[in-house]
């Protein structure tokens, strides 16, 4: 069976918030967003990020401390296996530049929250639908 993330084509498993995202859907998942596509799933996680980075969460070990906390998550196990399949250290500070870095990041959440690989293709379309952080 397909992974839960995927078949709501939020592949970061996006909590259902007061927060309106472009491309969400009405779902049938009562904990989390459901998306047209997994590209708006991707670009809603990207929006989400740059809001972090807005408010100082510029590294791995904060975005995953505050995506995954420690309440519902093993966070720490989170941040060592996003660090090691992005090859972005937790300690490297973003910036709003740092595209590149973040559409690993990305990637490798998405393989945390659903156990196969990223489309990194469609990384790339969520990263491209969004303005918040760019490519230096």
């Amino acid at each position: 069976m397909m992974p839960r993330g995927l078949r709501n084509n939020n592949p970061l498993n996006i909590r259902h918030s007061a927060d309106r995202f472009r491309g969400e859907i009405a779902g049938t998942d009562k904990s989390f967003k459901t998306f047209s596509s997994l590209a708006y799933g991707y670009r809603a996680a990207f929006v989400i990020l740059g809001t972090y980075l807005s408010q100082g969460c510029n590294t791995i070990e904060k975005i995953i401390s505050r995506w995954a906390p420690p309440a519902e998550n093993d966070t720490e196990s989170y941040i060592s296996q996003v660090e090691r399949y992005s090859g972005v250290s937790r300690h490297k500070e973003l910036t709003s530049a740092s595209g590149t870095e973040y559409m690993m990041i990305v990637a490798a959440m998405s393989f945390v929250e659903n156990g196969q690989n990223a489309d990194i293709a469609q990384v790339q379309a969520g990263f491209n639908l969004q303005t918040k952080i760019k490519i230096q």
